[in-house]
């Protein structure tokens, strides 16, 4: 059931960019009139961002056979007129040779690439904004009305070592350059909105070269501490009856005094730990694609796939196309990667303040590594009572808050 869930979500992701730029179906117009040749009704439909079925003129690139012999004095003489070559090389039809590169060297007119770049720095650029933005309010909210959280019982002055070096080494490698690459791909986006009138367009043009140079070469750093979290986190965030008990009380995080039972890690660092590894690989799978253009195809395949399983049909959407133009395999990689990173950023700024200035003695986990025992009784009993029980921690007199599961 999780992994229908977790592909359905996919699919609404993957469907997002194409369904905003398709539009809605519209009916077709009767071309009798014009011999089938396009209508008004058809410039003023693609005008509007409706979708309309263009198979009347995508395959209206000419015929050979019709060509006018050697005596006539009119006709096409070639078989195809020039609108219809123009079609054809529009719609990839067209058998255009090159003397080097690939594929994607033969694809000389390629409209989508427009609505792409609306979409880009249009609804892309605005509802991103507005996804940060309004996270960093809630938190300023939450934070007003709620205040740190505090240690509620008294401090015991002995420490528990949380996390040793390794593991706070590949938090950190992780969370640094994701840091980097989150303000870089920022600047990149906003850039020509922003940075231009401010600075101007010589400072934009030095800032997004070294913005592109840094993300490109801190993406690796990425992937290598997206890949040791994982190996070293995987087995302590398997979701348990344990976790029911926490979200059940909210984790304790609105109500003071409230400590549920939670092992090493509670379930909302599970969702954050979760979240990390689903979005973060899909982010680092639309990342390589980029880096290596049209050498990782992505979205061609996943359609089909999705097509086969039925998904956009169940969410209302036709089918969705499974033959792509290079470049719109780029696009697409470039919208997803966008998507996909704007949403991990809104998450880690929730992580950041609870690790922060949200929770008393939460950075220390991360940052030397101890932590007070009376922390780690209230936040994470089931763990502390674990180490007690194997010896890793001092065996104190208190009681545990909750007995170990």
């Amino acid at each position: 059931m999780s992994r229908m869930i977790l592909t359905l979500f996919l699919s609404l992701f993957l469907a997002l960019p194409l369904a905003a730029q398709q539009g809605a179906e519209a009916p077709q117009p009767d071309r009798s009139a014009t011999g089938g040749a396009q209508t008004l009704e058809d410039v003023l439909a693609r005008q509007r961002g409706e979708r309309i079925d263009d198979s009347f003129r995508r395959k209206a690139i000419g015929n050979p056979d019709n060509a006018a012999d050697m005596a006539g004095q009119l006709g096409t003489l070639g078989g195809a007129s020039d609108a219809e070559v123009w079609r054809a090389l529009r719609y990839g039809l067209e058998d255009v040779k090159v003397s080097a590169g690939g594929p994607e060297a033969r694809v000389l007119i390629q409209d989508a690439g427009m609505r792409w770049l609306e979409f880009r720095k249009g609804p892309l650029a605005t509802y991103g904004a507005w996804l940060l933005g309004a996270t960093i309010v809630l938190l300023a909210v939450f934070y007003l009305i709620r205040g740190k959280i505090r240690i509620d019982g008294a401090k015991t002055g002995r420490t528990v070592t949380r996390f040793q070096a390794v593991e706070r080494f590949g938090h950190w490698l992780m969370a640094g350059s994701f840091i980097v690459l989150a303000v870089t791909g920022l600047l990149v986006l906003f850039g020509r909105m922003v940075i231009i009138p401010l600075l101007g367009r010589e400072a934009f043009s030095t800032i997004a070269v070294a913005s592109k140079w840094v993300h490109n070469n801190i993406a690796w750093a990425f992937m290598l501490g997206l890949v040791m979290v994982f190996v070293m986190w995987v087995a302590h965030n398997i979701p348990n009856r344990v976790d029911l008990k926490w979200l059940a009380v909210g984790g304790g995080i609105f109500t003071k005094g409230v400590h549920p039972p939670a092992k090493k890690f509670n379930a909302g660092q599970k969702m954050i730990f979760w979240s990390v590894i689903v979005f973060g690989a899909s982010i680092s799978a639309s990342g390589l694609s980029l880096l290596f253009p049209f050498e990782l195809p992505m979205f061609a395949k996943t359609f089909v796939i999705l097509n086969n399983m039925g998904l956009p049909q169940l969410v209302g959407l036709g089918p969705l196309p499974e033959i792509l133009a290079p470049h719109e395999e780029m696009q697409l990689a470039s919208l997803w990667h966008t998507i996909m990173a704007f949403v991990l950023i809104a998450i880690i700024l929730a992580h950041i303040y609870i690790g922060s200035v949200g929770m008393e003695g939460a950075f220390d986990a991360m940052g030397s590594g101890e932590v007070e025992e009376q922390w780690a009784r209230e936040h994470h009993g089931l763990w502390l009572a674990e180490l007690q029980e194997k010896g890793h921690a001092p065996d104190t007199p208190h009681k545990a808050a909750h007995p170990a599961e």
